[in-house]
């Protein structure tokens, strides 16, 4: 079963951001792009969304253990944390990508088993500092 990490930020939506995009960075993890949602709403659909940011990380020894796992494990890469805005409450959201694979068959659980657990191990390090 893939869990879903939720969490209220105690601070503004851009620090918020940013306080994610530096902790996931100390805890080993490259930060390959950080992009908002309600910008893209914006700008092609000409509407107001609330602000909803994706931080997209990835850890270079994890992805590619997971790819020796599978290749096809490629498809659901990067890790994603999202920050957005709900009413006047600020939420970081995160779920498992390598739970994801073993449950969409991308790849065999046997061979996923350690990489779950190393990656929810440096996830929850990271996410315990938020």
């Amino acid at each position: 079963m893939v869990d879903i990490l939720q969490k209220e930020m105690n601070m503004s939506f851009e620090d918020a951001v940013k306080r994610v995009e530096e902790i996931v960075e100390e805890e080993g993890f490259t930060v390959l792009l950080t992009k908002g949602m309600h910008d893209m709403f914006k700008k092609k659909l000409d509407i107001d969304y609330p602000r909803t940011t994706f931080i997209l990380a990835c850890s270079a020894t994890l992805a590619k253990k997971a790819m020796d796992a599978s290749t096809n494990m490629a498809m659901v890469m990067p890790c994603s944390f999202v920050v957005f805005e709900e009413g006047d409450k600020v939420i970081v959201k995160h779920s498992s990508i390598m739970k994801m694979g073993v449950e969409l068959g991308l790849a065999p659980e046997d061979l996923m088993q350690p990489v779950i657990k190393e990656t929810g191990e440096r996830v929850h390090k990271a996410w315990d500092r938020f």
